[in-house]
């Protein structure tokens, strides 16, 4: 049982054959998928899979690029999203890209503290993008009081003594592809040392495939590689990293399987 808590399949690359991909995934024991918006108009195209996908499940957010775009009426049409149905489990992604800079910094923090406001508001967690930007968007997260609702940092890159503060605050970290590629020692610690318990397996589909897939579209059935490499970091089997792991994440998203 796999339980992919961060993709994007309403992305173009998925446009022609998403429907047999789905029952692929099925096949390969994928059980669930998060599907995470990144802006307006995909928080509509990630409600529109989980009305057509009994195992997929929304976050409607917008992403630290795309927030520079966004005016005073965008909170009301993301808590429109967000109560529209039951399958909307989480705020996401949203959080700080400092890389490239697409949106303003400060427009974004403030993007940022006001969507932790709606998931406080809506009660749901929340799911958080950082990129060179770690120091901020946990400064963020804590003064926000975002552990009221807890989340997950997505594609988790930061170092072990952050890892262990946000598991402290209730949060969980996502772990993807980047997880084996090489030169990511610092990773390696992370899920070498943070309990199983506070960890999530994610995709990031299309993006950040897995080794041996790297460098293709990556999609939920890439979540094995990443259970595999879990387990042999922690001396346990890929199926009990599976199956915890899904245990977190239905915590997490409040979900039965």
């Amino acid at each position: 049982m796999y339980f992919d808590t961060h993709a994007h399949y309403d992305d173009e690359r998925f446009k022609g054959d998403q429907q047999e991909l789905f029952g692929a995934m099925r096949q390969a024991g994928v059980d669930a998928i998060v599907n995470c918006a990144s802006d307006l108009k995909s928080c509509q195209s990630t409600l529109k899979l989980a009305k057509e996908y009994e195992f997929v499940f929304a976050a409607v957010g917008v992403h630290p690029h795309e927030v520079g775009s966004l005016d005073e009426d965008a909170v009301q049409r993301l808590y429109q999203y967000a109560c529209q149905t039951e399958k909307v489990v989480a705020i996401g992604e949203i959080g700080l890209d400092y890389h490239y800079d697409f949106s303003p910094r400060d427009v974004q923090r403030d993007w940022f503290v006001e969507q932790i406001e709606l998931a406080k508001e809506v009660e749901l967690p929340i799911i958080v993008h950082s990129r060179e930007a770690a120091q901020d968007t946990f400064n963020v997260i804590e003064g926000s009081d975002a552990a009221d609702v807890g989340g997950v940092i997505h594609s988790y890159s930061g170092d072990l003594p952050m890892a262990r503060a946000y598991v402290d605050m209730g949060f969980y970290l996502g772990i993807g592809g980047m997880l084996t590629f090489p030169n990511v020692k610092k990773l390696l610690r992370v899920v070498e040392e943070i309990d199983l318990s506070h960890l999530l397996l994610e995709t990031d589909a299309p993006y950040l495939a897995p080794v041996p897939r790297r460098g293709e579209r990556n999609d939920s059935r890439n979540l094995r590689y990443v259970a595999e490499k879990i387990a042999e970091i922690k001396g346990i089997s890929a199926e009990e990293v599976a199956r915890v792991t899904s245990e977190n994440a239905c915590r997490l998203f409040q979900v039965a399987l």
